[in-house]
């Protein structure tokens, strides 16, 4: 389980760039699914097929993290960039980056800024933005530069993995990491004459994309979107903004971004919370104002699809790094079998 976890956290999937994920997922379900494909945009869908009668359900999990890409080269030799999903600015000072080169090796780079002693007064108290920082991958001048790395190469964090006290994990990308985890061995250990897609979305960090064209592609009656949602367990958040928790088991989502992504279907709801109470599993119920998932556009596709979103609680999520439990990676296993067992 942990060895697992730790490869997935630790391999790089800056959206579009997610083949490596997807190589684990397959590499893992080969033996368990009764087909593996991967779709135009990039997606991979591992089926499980149960009868034809038998209802479907998809089960989509991203695999893209957040990151940077190069997006100018000056002359001495120093990168600028894009960010590549939600980042918080101020969570990218001197961080320490990987840049996964298209023209040769990884590049290891670290993020700088003008230094504090030349900072000026009125400065000081300002967040310093990302357009005022640059990557110094340790280049003599541009040309140097461009022997190393190229205009749109991607770049990851450079995080540990790390097994915390009480079962905890910490990483990079355990957004959402922890939910392609969970799709596969929801995979290997349900046991129904159901239909089970086991989806790992591409680009959902920078618009729920590969979501759109999968759904569409599959077209199934039931779905869940597997992420991660914040917990609200540390200082400066108070219980009424963020009341969901690590050790309390998976997030049961009826409605996030204030009803303009998702309000879950009455449907999946119920059958999610039937599934929990009935096999003493500990589940959370969240209604959230803040972000969304692929369950957003998943259930809107075609004539609509009931879906809803099953999270575990993560903290520090769209940073460098973050810590999730093992124990709500478990719970939420549990809850998504029984579910699905429960659908004959």
């Amino acid at each position: 389980m942990m060895e697992l976890m730790k490869e997935l956290i630790l391999a790089p999937g800056v959206s579009s760039g997610e083949d490596k994920i997807a190589e684990i997922i397959e590499r893992e379900l080969k033996d368990v699914a009764d087909t593996i494909e991967r779709d135009t945009l990039g997606n991979i869908i591992a089926t499980k097929k149960g009868s034809k009668k038998a209802p479907k359900i998809m089960l989509a999990a991203h695999m893209d993290e957040i990151g940077l890409m190069v997006k100018y080269i000056d002359d001495k030799g120093y990168i600028l960039f894009s960010k590549i999903g939600g980042i918080n600015d101020q969570m990218l000072m001197n961080q320490t980056v990987t840049v996964h080169s298209s023209v040769g090796e990884d590049v290891i780079g670290v993020i700088g800024s003008k230094p504090p002693h030349v900072i000026k007064p009125e400065e000081k108290n300002k967040v310093t933005t990302y357009e005022s920082m640059f990557i110094d991958i340790g280049a003599k001048d541009k040309e140097d530069a461009e022997k190393m790395v190229r205009i749109g190469d991607l770049m990851t964090f450079n995080s540990l993995f790390a097994e915390y006290p009480n079962n905890l994990v910490m990483g990079k990308a355990i957004d959402n990491r922890a939910g392609c985890y969970v799709m596969m061995e929801v995979l290997k250990r349900v046991d129904a004459d159901v239909t089970v897609y086991g989806v790992g979305t591409v680009q959902e960090e920078v618009g729920l994309k590969g979501a759109k064209t999968s759904a569409f592609k599959l077209n199934p009656d039931y779905a869940i979107a597997l992420d991660v949602t914040l917990s609200g367990d540390h200082p400066g958040i108070k219980p009424e903004e963020a009341p969901v928790v690590i050790g309390k088991g998976p997030a049961v989502v009826l409605s996030d971004a204030s009803g303009r992504g998702i309000l879950t279907h009455p449907f999946i709801k119920d059958l999610l919370i039937k599934a929990g109470d009935e096999n003493d599993i500990n589940y959370q119920l969240e209604v959230s104002d803040g972000g969304t998932t692929d369950g957003s556009v998943i259930h809107l596709t075609r004539e609509g699809i009931p879906t809803g979103v099953l999270s575990v609680p993560t903290r520090y999520i769209h940073t460098p790094v973050s810590v999730c439990s093992m124990d709500d990676v478990e719970s939420t296993i549990q809850l998504i079998v029984a579910a699905i067992n429960s659908l004959e």
